[in-house]
């Protein structure tokens, strides 16, 4: 199923700077952000067999997760908006306005806050049973769209690169919030730079083991956690600085919540010749530049 029509495949743009020319590194982004100008990036991969599996299961609602800032949620009210479909929002937190509520609750999704309390419940059976008792025939994509179905539509951005690049990518690099495209990425048997963007983002290992459960055959996992920049949707100068460098730089836009982190930080570990000379990379931008600062 086709959500909203996307330009695929997405275009794989090959960086040129001195940079990664001292370093005798290849870099490549692939611009999944192009790949439609509302629901971009991984969450049209990760949406799109979980909107189908929706749809062909006869539930006529899709209830998901997200805070008050959620991409995710942004791209779920779009794109089950699109296919006429019901959308429910569990929100974390305090009631709050935002453009992302504002934009939600304009594209039909029912919004819904919660305590913080029962918001770490969302991964819990118990509660997720309780929740289709109370909500009738919904369909659960959970938070980012983290599922076996949000993994099998990020491992096509891998195939898909395959076929525009010749030559043997050495890792992907991505920003990782939940673990959904890191997960996927692996699961078409590539090495992962997996960039964290939360505080504390070492436990997004035991996730994506988890995810990856069923796959005996998979890529390896570097999990970095030092570029988080204070945690989730926190930033400073240096990486504001960086992001509008790098917009400079390469014309490339970025935000300052998940790519700007993981390339900041693939910069970073580049000049410090972390990897050998030789060395192919793929840096993903994952799109949500709905959430870019006004700087």
């Amino acid at each position: 199923m086709d959500i909203l029509h996307p330009s695929l495949p997405t275009p794989l743009q090959e960086l040129s700077h001195k940079i990664l020319d001292e370093a005798g590194v290849k870099l490549y982004i692939k611009r999944d952000d192009l790949i439609h100008p509302v629901v971009s990036g991984n969450k049209w991969r990760k949406l799109k067999y979980n909107l189908s599996a929706a749809k062909s299961s006869g539930q006529d609602v899709v209830v998901t997760f997200g805070g008050p800032y959620s991409n995710h949620l942004y791209a779920t009210a779009a794109a089950t908006n699109a296919i006429g479909m019901r959308s429910i929002g569990i929100v974390r937190g305090e009631e709050k306005e935002t453009p992302t509520i504002d934009f939600c609750r304009n594209h039909g999704m029912d919004i819904r806050f919660v305590s913080r309390d029962e918001y770490r419940q969302r991964n819990s059976i118990s509660y997720l049973f309780n929740l289709i008792k109370i909500l009738g025939n919904a369909f659960i994509i959970p938070e980012g769209g983290t599922s076996g179905h949000g993994l099998k539509g990020v491992a096509e951005m891998v195939h898909e690169t395959s076929k525009q690049l010749s030559q043997h990518v050495d890792y992907y690099a991505v920003a990782a919030g939940t673990g959904g495209t890191a997960a996927g990425i692996l699961s078409a048997k590539a090495d992962v730079l997996a960039f964290s963007a939360l505080k504390g983002g070492d436990f997004l290992k035991a996730d994506i083991d988890e995810l990856l459960e069923q796959y005996k055959d998979r890529g390896n996992l570097t999990l970095l956690t030092d570029y988080h920049f204070g945690g989730y949707a926190k930033w400073n100068d240096d990486l504001l600085d960086f992001l509008i460098w790098f917009k400079t730089e390469f014309d490339i836009q970025t935000e300052q919540v998940y790519t700007a982190k993981m390339l900041y930080g693939l910069f970073d570990l580049i000049q410090k010749k972390h990897f050998k000379p030789g060395t192919t990379i793929v840096a993903v931008h994952t799109g949500g530049l709905q959430g870019l600062i006004k700087t």
